[in-house]
């Protein structure tokens, strides 16, 4: 859970812009646009979801600048907060996306975009934009776990330790370890040594950021570093994605901001 940048004026890594994305709940901002043809998907399994950034002019954006490694970020996660996704789709030649998405439960979703213009009147300036999807079925809502300092996957242990106020810039670590022992040999994921996605619980509200910790081959860890601005006081879901030999590890737990 540590820092999260993406949400009302949260500044991004080291150097980057400090333009706010927005906090990626609306389908349109400053002329760029999220569509598709899709409102409803099946649940139960795999399934593809089209869609388009469209411009200023109307017409499909196909030129992209690469934000960590990837020209465009995806994210889907239901209306609980469950069910988190982070994918990176493909796009044609004619502007077009697909974003192919594990099997979702009955409820609400909402998919966001993340992307950069390599070209336009908003060159180099982030966007976030969503859509929300219903996904028919009996829909069970899982309560949102409690603020937590830590929380395991897959063996690891991760702590978090930072003073988490809303509307003010403050410094959050990420400590992973295994076994009580430091774990030193994270592997770059996205040309970082983490990824951090958080939403809030009562909207939704998408903030993402990376550690500012330098890259050095596979030998990250333990502690990462992360600057957060968060825009709104509650319970935020935070996802930390870190990689190590070669799998990738998804640590979910809930931040209070006060």
């Amino acid at each position: 859970m540590a820092g999260m940048a993406g949400m009302a004026g949260v500044p991004a890594t080291a150097g980057a812009s400090a333009t706010s994305p927005g906090d990626g709940l609306a389908a349109e901002q400053d002329g760029y646009r999220l569509d598709s043809p899709t409102v409803s998907l099946p649940a139960g399994r795999a399934v593809r979801y089209p869609f388009t950034i469209t411009g200023p002019d109307g017409r499909p954006v196909t030129a992209f600048a690469a934000v960590q490694t990837e020209r465009l970020h995806f994210y889907a996660i239901r209306s609980d907060l469950t069910g988190y996704q982070h994918l990176h789709p493909a796009m044609a030649a004619d502007g077009s996306w697909t974003a192919d998405l594990a099997p979702l439960d009955p409820g609400s979703w909402r998919l966001y975009a993340s992307f950069t213009p390599e070209t336009g009147p908003r060159k180099g300036r982030e966007f976030v934009l969503s859509r929300t999807v219903a996904v028919p079925g009996t829909a069970t809502t899982v309560p949102l776990p409690a603020a937590a300092g830590s929380t395991t996957v897959d063996g690891y242990t991760v702590t978090v330790q930072g003073d988490a106020r809303a509307g003010t810039a403050f410094p959050l670590t990420a400590t992973v370890g295994k076994d009580g022992r430091p774990v030193t040999d994270l592997q770059p994921y996205l040309a970082s040594y983490a990824h951090l996605s958080a939403f809030h619980e009562n909207d939704q509200a998408l903030a993402h950021l990376h550690p500012i910790t330098p890259v050095d081959g596979d030998h990250g860890g333990p502690t990462l570093t992360f600057y957060a601005l968060l825009g709104r006081p509650g319970n935020w879901r935070v996802h930390l994605q870190f990689r190590t030999d070669g799998h990738l590890h998804t640590a979910a737990l809930t931040l209070h901001v006060t």
